[in-house]
């Protein structure tokens, strides 16, 4: 199926989807009338049972972004629906956010940012399961430039100068991919997952999807270090997972996306990683990975990278619709002259009811690009750090739509040697409305 008949198809049903759900959820207190058609799509959000992951025997509350793992207790939130043979999920946030900057290398935006997901399944008799996902993104409207984020570095606007002190956009694309999974015995599976963009197995779950991170719209400067690979434009994955135990590979494009947004970059296997996963218990989700990345920056053709990534994500619930979720990850890349550069992330977010989400993060990295070289490309390695702190309060205003209200403030800390260029300290700050549909 080429990508744009995938996008289309997908993009259609999860019209229909919502649509199906407002209606079912709309006339939940009135008697319905039996369908006449067995086969016409219906809301599956009240159904007694629980799905299982389309890659094997767990709980799909144990899916994440690309094939990665989050702790049993977490939420899989979605509209699903049934079309005949296939099961649809289908949810949506979209947030306005006002951004400002201190400094001398800050600045203000108001940019739209968020996420589009649908998946489309379809169960055999002979235990496989076939899935379809399509994740589409508001971000290129936001410009080639992206937002103003102090110590963020990564990936350029033009094909021509770094990104420094902003956080690029996401592709338009951020994932068009399928896989297949075969049930082996009530805890084994094999499965297999392409993706052009797609997500190998490298890191914990993007941060957009991880529970402790989803609600705040600002990206971590580890992002770079943990799960910047989330997006790849080429990527096959291979997996075995055993009960709460697996072990995976995959094969994808090293570099990373261009600046053209709206696109679709030519694919490419050239890098590899591996990665092994652990739920021990329900609350728990333990992972360590390895990448060997070829030419990962568009602006350094001749530089290779290897990647060692290693995380702990503790969720537990809170009541009946309360959780509360923490991340603790490292990362660390190391270039063709074995320059080695560590980053470190804690976070965590607290939902207690349906109304507020208190979300925080702390970290620190290792940076070479912030200052750049005297030849151009990369400067001085600095270590630099940060710590934000935010809130969002929740309205349900239908019975799968939500409108919140929210805010954050953050402290960035630089060396002396780049406060000069930085006006000491800097901070800043972001005022967010969104739209979640789930």
């Amino acid at each position: 199926m080429a990508p744009h008949t995938l996008v289309g198809a997908l993009a259609g049903v999860s019209l229909l989807a919502f649509a199906q759900a407002a209606t079912a959820q709309d006339h939940s207190h009135h008697q319905a009338a039996p369908a006449a058609d067995p086969h016409a799509g219906h809301d599956m959000a009240d159904m007694p049972h629980a799905m299982t992951s389309p890659y094997g025997p767990w709980p799909m509350s144990r899916d994440a972004s690309g094939t990665s793992w989050q702790p049993d207790s977490g939420e899989h939130a979605g509209i699903h629906t049934v079309r005949g043979d296939w099961t649809v999920m289908t949810h949506a946030l979209l947030n306005l956010t006002y951004d400002t900057q201190s400094g001398p290398r800050g600045g203000d935006k108001t940019f739209v940012s968020g996420m589009l997901m649908t998946t489309a399944r379809r169960d055999f008799d002979d235990g496989s399961t076939l899935n379809l996902r399509a994740m589409l993104s508001p971000d290129p409207l936001m410009g080639k430039s992206g937002y103003p984020l102090l110590l963020a570095a990564g990936e350029t606007a033009n094909g021509v100068d770094p990104l420094v002190d902003r956080q690029h956009p996401h592709d338009f694309f951020m994932e068009l991919s399928a896989s297949y999974s075969k049930r082996l015995s009530d805890k084994d599976s094999l499965y297999g997952y392409i993706g052009l963009p797609g997500e190998p197995a490298f890191g914990p779950p993007a941060f957009m999807h991880r529970m402790s991170a989803m609600d705040s719209p600002e990206a971590p400067i580890t992002h770079h270090w943990l799960d910047s690979t989330h997006i790849v434009f080429g990527v096959t994955t291979l997996g075995w997972a055993h009960d709460r135990f697996k072990i995976e590979t995959s094969a994808f494009k090293g570099r990373e996306p261009d600046e053209e947004r709206w696109g679709i970059d030519t694919p490419k296997l050239d890098s590899w990683s591996v990665r092994g996963s652990w739920n021990p218990t329900a609350d728990w989700s333990l992972q360590a990975s390895y990448a060997d990345v070829s030419a990962p920056e568009q602006l350094e053709p001749d530089e290779d990278e290897t990647k060692w990534s290693a995380s702990a994500i503790h969720t537990r619930r809170l009541g009946e619709t309360g959780w509360w979720s923490s991340a603790l990850a490292w990362g660390r890349k190391t270039n063709s002259h074995d320059e080695s550069k560590d980053g470190w992330l804690l976070e965590s977010a607290v939902h207690p009811n349906d109304r507020w989400t208190v979300f925080a993060r702390a970290e620190r990295i290792e940076t070479d690009e912030l200052v750049p070289g005297v030849d151009g490309g990369h400067g001085p390695l600095y270590t630099v750090g940060k710590a934000s702190l935010g809130a969002v309060r929740d309205w349900r205003i239908a019975p799968r739509v939500r409108f919140g209200l929210g805010a954050l403030y953050a402290v960035n800390r630089v060396p002396d040697a780049l406060e000069p260029i930085y006006g000491g300290d800097p901070d800043g700050g972001m005022v967010f409305m969104r739209l979640k549909i789930d």
